[in-house]
């Protein structure tokens, strides 16, 4: 199985850690933050890997074959600029050639949710796009539908709620975790341009009524490595496993 790990972000928000450093080298109980999720990767059954970069993309580099790769293969896709989720997505879609349903995961997500579970869920439901939702206070959510299928957003910052799927009475409002599942019949769906929200295309896609689910997990430990102040949660979770 493929997958890949969005890593190209310039990590603004855990600053000055990443003056100097790519945020999917933030170190966390004394290795890269990256290191988890390629391992996490693997247990999943996972054994090929395409890596965004564009942030210190060398220094990327450098560390994962310095650890030979971990015993697998992994590719690089590097932005000269940064295209954003759909467009990163985009640009590696060579990688995706075997026609089998592949794993996107950011690099700065940590949790223990089971993604052989979440792969079975997905094909179970013939999905395009399975999204790993939770209930959690955010200032943005993704709405679903009695049949767990994406039917909107809200924005709690803005105010603005918008119904792109079907309409649904009382929709439930969630967190997005990071975490997706795509079927490779995505491509020749995603927007012409080059620079792009996935989230956005998941949304215009909904619109148009394919088949945007969420798969809900509230119970495993899950954390934003995006936020300074959840590094310490994140290595006490870590150390807690050992």
């Amino acid at each position: 199985m493929k997958a890949m790990i969005l890593a190209a972000g310039l990590g603004t928000r855990l600053k000055p850690l990443t003056d100097f450093t790519p945020k999917a080298l933030v170190p966390l109980a004394g290795r890269p933050l990256l290191f988890y999720i390629i391992e996490k990767l693997i247990a999943a059954g996972i054994n090929q890997i395409i890596i965004n970069i564009h942030h210190f993309p060398e220094t990327i580099i450098e560390n994962v074959e310095q650890n030979k790769k971990f015993g697998i293969e992994i590719a690089f896709s590097q932005e000269e600029i940064l295209l954003d989720t759909g467009g990163g997505l985009k640009k590696a879609s060579w990688f995706f050639d075997d026609g089998q349903p592949f794993i996107l995961h950011n690099v700065d997500v940590l949790s223990g949710i089971d993604l052989r579970q979440m792969m079975a869920y997905h094909n179970e439901n013939k999905a395009l796009v399975t999204l790993a939702v939770r209930q959690r206070k955010t200032s943005r959510y993704l709405l679903f539908n009695q049949e767990n299928r994406l039917v909107g957003w809200q924005s709690l910052e803005t105010g603005n709620t918008e119904m792109v799927g079907e309409s649904a009475q009382n929709p439930e409002n969630l967190s997005f975790m990071g975490i997706h599942i795509l079927s490779p019949e995505i491509f020749p769906l995603l927007p012409g341009e080059n620079i792009f929200s996935i989230i956005k295309a998941y949304l215009d896609l909904a619109k148009k009524g394919h088949t945007i689910i969420g798969y809900r997990n509230d119970e495993d430990f899950w954390v934003d490595l995006g936020r300074k102040e959840n590094l310490q949660k994140a290595e006490d979770y870590i150390l807690s496993k050992k």
